[in-house]
């Protein structure tokens, strides 16, 4: 990865070569072993045939923690192909909704494959680099894109990096307004967490450059490849956020923050954050910040 230099630090210390894979086949096997853990993305199948009129072979598919599917695509070293035929695939997907939904169906069950998030497929180009072009070029489509950088290093070490990403442009619901028979307070309260839903939004986007959204009904996903916030509409009196930090390494505290692990909630994360005031939100940021860098 350009600019990036590990060493090994015991014993003195010695710089660590990064290197790329041998063959290609090297990277998509090692990701798509633990492609939960370096994507965040549901394994469905590895160079999945799109038939004989289309005749070709998608490396890898998936469905992301949002339901969106993925397509990912891999390359050994810079190749300037890469990105048109991710999304030659992707557009071969999209037209073959069925097939998908069947393959979700056969692998992941009934439940995965009603919540497919069609609104907002998604490309994943892995290369050992991108050029200048490539980023200019995904910065034209309407399709959500991510460019990762990829390089091992020494025999034990392998690292990503997100080149650049970005978001398929999609209509987002607004917020739900107080009909005009309600009282003036309870009109008040609701605008007040319409602002403070803004607000999170604000802050969690100004966590990073890197990151994009995506809107589900239940709840708005900010991520980095993965979610590391999911952030739930406004309640009567209260907002519902879920982060990627670990409940165990934060101290708890009794209607603010929750372990969420072994109960069902919308979106991702296990550690539930409770906002009720701006005061509330100067609280979160720290915990924003951990989950930002978490995944």
């Amino acid at each position: 990865m350009p600019g990036l230099k590990l060493f090994h630090t015991k014993g003195g210390v010695t710089e660590v070569m990064p290197r790329l894979a041998e063959a290609e086949a090297d990277v998509q096997r090692l990701i798509e072993t633990n492609l939960e853990a370096m994507l965040g993305v549901r394994f469905l199948a590895s160079e999945y045939s799109t038939g004989p009129v289309h005749g070709g072979r998608i490396d890898t598919l998936g469905i992301d923690g949002n339901g969106a599917p993925v397509v990912i695509e891999f390359k050994r070293a810079t190749d300037a192909g890469v990105i048109n035929q991710g999304l030659f695939y992707l557009s071969w997907l999209v037209d073959h909704k069925a097939e998908f939904g069947h393959l979700v169906r056969d692998r992941l069950g009934a439940s995965a494959a009603a919540q497919v998030l069609w609104s907002a497929p998604r490309l994943i180009c892995v290369a050992g680099n991108f050029t200048r072009y490539d980023v200019h070029a995904i910065r034209e489509h309407r399709r959500s894109i991510d460019l990762v950088r990829y390089r091992f290093f020494g025999e034990d070490h392998f690292g990503l990096e997100t080149v650049a990403s970005v978001a398929a442009q999609m209509a987002v619901p607004h917020a739900r307004r107080a009909s005009g028979t309600a009282a003036p307070g309870a009109r008040a309260a609701e605008s007040a967490m319409e602002e403070l839903y803004a607000e999170v939004g604000q802050a969690l986007l100004g966590l990073g450059d890197d990151i994009t959204t995506v809107q589900r009904k239940t709840y708005r996903a900010y991520q980095r490849l993965r979610n590391f916030a999911c952030l739930c509409p406004p309640q009567k009196n209260k907002l519902l956020i879920y982060l990627k930090a670990n409940p165990k390494e934060v101290d708890l505290v009794p209607g603010f923050t929750r372990d969420v692990t072994e109960l069902g909630h919308h979106g991702t994360g296990d550690l539930e954050v409770q906002l009720r005031t701006d005061r509330d939100l100067e609280r979160a940021q720290d915990l924003f910040r951990l989950s930002y860098t978490a995944v």
